[in-house]
């Protein structure tokens, strides 16, 4: 079925959550009723982001804080220092409880999406935006699929083979060919009272693995160790490193085996959000616990404001039509709520929308008795490779949607430490690697990314007159509508919406007009 969607203008002069400004932020909005994983695959390449079934775009020219859109590339990335610590961390609790001292210093606890609650989730309960078209009937929705089919299933085959020709398909992290530098190896020290004089006492079993080793060395005189690394074990008593000396793959970190009597057992489950799914519907009252518990704790929101309707609006309400396809992951396409369960108890929920092309991070809260293992960052490296496991099957899938990225917010910075990673430019909506960016934002909150001073955006709305419109239960385009409107009101805000979604978005959505 098509895509309705409501537009509900420029919101400007509200409380930003990130500099505590009262009337520094504005953005734009629209509720969407019904939205294809493409048609969200194409807006957020467009700086918007979704809040339960309001999306917004910060008019970045205006607001406080510029909002940049950033996305990762999993394909390429490699967890740094902090990351490996992280991983670490949760791995020593599981294994044998240790709880370590104090959070990663350098990327704090925080959920990659902390606007939509401090700033414009607020602003849809405050301000009381309400959808006029509350449910679409059952002749409407007739007519919104009749109208589909008539458009032919080969169009649709059309749209699916142009999907994924045109995805880059990144080249995958690490072949798994083995290094060309010689291994190292070390001999034990020599134990206490022993003469240094003399060489150090070895077991039959070293020599005889230091006799094997001389000798496969002399059959590979270039230098070649593949079979080397492949029988020969470290002399050390310490434990083997990683394969050729090259660093553990972010899998290897996350999925490092655990003793049979481990302290504490963690467990990540997939859930569909939709109150038909039996594993969402006897999850939600624990999910929800969580949620307020969250809430008041790390936002300090009052308990009027994170009820059940609130959450049910903002984390359970998503206007993404599950879809499937041949093609793509066995999960499908959709809204999932991502459950990290400890010890049968959920300790964490990740939001996510399993997109054609990415993994987009909505919103993580968490139990903040659990604040020590830094679980804002875990589930970030767990969406990262939750997002490389399904490129395996769909190679078009090979983004990390991080939402956005302040460089004037300390607290959002982070996510620039996920490398390689890309921003958007704000003007012409081409993805520039972040290091590039960096220099302008350090001198201007706002930027313009691409160095081409006559790049224009290429999807921008040329033909405004060719926008669908819904209009008592008719779909027609905006150049018969306006002949029967002739508020001006009404035409700039179409226009304003027109700019907004650009072209290609404006002929393929319907825009309700009342």
């Amino acid at each position: 079925m098509a895509s309705v969607v409501e537009y509900k203008g420029l919101k400007a002069g509200y409380h930003c959550g990130y500099c505590d400004s009262e009337e520094g932020k504005a953005s734009c909005g629209e509720w969407f009723h019904s939205w294809t994983c493409q048609m969200l695959k194409d807006f957020v390449c467009h700086d918007n982001f979704r809040s339960g079934k309001y999306v917004y775009k910060p008019v970045m020219n205006q607001t406080c804080c510029p909002q940049y859109t950033i996305r990762c590339r999993p394909l390429q990335f490699q967890p740094s220092k902090s990351h490996k610590k992280v991983l670490k961390k949760m791995l020593k609790f599981l294994a044998k409880g240790e709880i370590s001292k104090g959070n990663c210093e350098d990327e704090p606890m925080e959920p990659t999406a902390e606007d939509a609650v401090a700033g414009d989730f607020a602003l849809i309960n405050k301000l009381d935006i309400q959808c006029d078209l509350t449910v679409l009937s059952d002749d409407l929705r007739e007519s919104l699929e009749s109208e589909e089919k008539q458009k032919g299933k080969s169009s649709k085959r059309e749209d699916a083979n142009e999907l994924i020709q045109s995805q880059d398909i990144e080249e995958k992290l690490g072949s798994g060919e083995p290094s060309r530098s010689v291994k190292v190896h070390t001999v034990p020290k020599p134990g206490k009272g022993a003469d240094l004089s003399k060489p150090p006492c070895r077991k039959a079993k070293e020599i005889r693995k230091e006799r094997k080793r001389l000798k496969l060395m002399q059959q590979n005189r270039a230098g070649e160790l593949e079979g080397l690394q492949a029988q020969c074990e470290p002399l050390s008593s310490s434990p083997p490193k990683a394969k050729c000396n090259q660093p553990k793959s972010l899998e290897d970190l996350i999925f490092e085996s655990l003793p049979e009597n481990a302290s504490h057992k963690l467990e990540v489950r997939l859930v569909p959000v939709s109150f038909e799914d039996p594993e969402f519907k006897s999850s939600f009252s624990q999910s929800f616990s969580l949620y307020v518990k969250y809430q008041m704790a790390i936002h300090q929101d009052p308990p009027d404001e994170c009820g059940k309707t609130e959450f049910t609006r903002f984390l359970c309400s998503s206007p993404l039509e599950a879809e499937t396809s041949p093609n793509g992951p066995d999960c499908g396409y959709g809204s999932f709520h991502q459950q990290y369960w400890l010890d049968g108890k959920i300790i964490a929920v990740g939001v996510i929308d399993i997109l054609p092309h990415c993994v987009s991070s909505v919103y993580l809260y968490y139990d903040p008795d659990y604040s020590f293992l830094s679980l804002g960052v875990y589930s970030a490296l767990r969406e990262i490779a939750f997002t490389r496991h399904l490129h395996e099957k769909t190679s078009q899938l090979s983004y990390y949607y991080m939402g956005f990225y302040i460089h004037s917010c300390p607290k959002m910075k982070y996510k620039g430490q996920y490398r390689p990673s890309d921003l958007l430019c704000p003007e012409t909506y081409v993805w520039v690697p972040i290091e590039q960016c960096l220099p302008s934002l350090e001198n201007s909150k706002y930027c313009r990314f691409n160095q081409d001073s006559e790049a224009v955006d290429e999807g921008r709305s040329k033909e405004p007159d060719r926008l669908q419109v819904l209009y008592k239960k008719a779909i027609m385009p905006y150049g018969v509508y306006k002949k029967q409107q002739k508020d001006p009101r009404d035409e700039a805000a179409v226009l304003q919406y027109a700019a907004l979604v650009g072209q290609a978005c404006s002929e393929r959505m319907l825009l309700f007009r009342n």
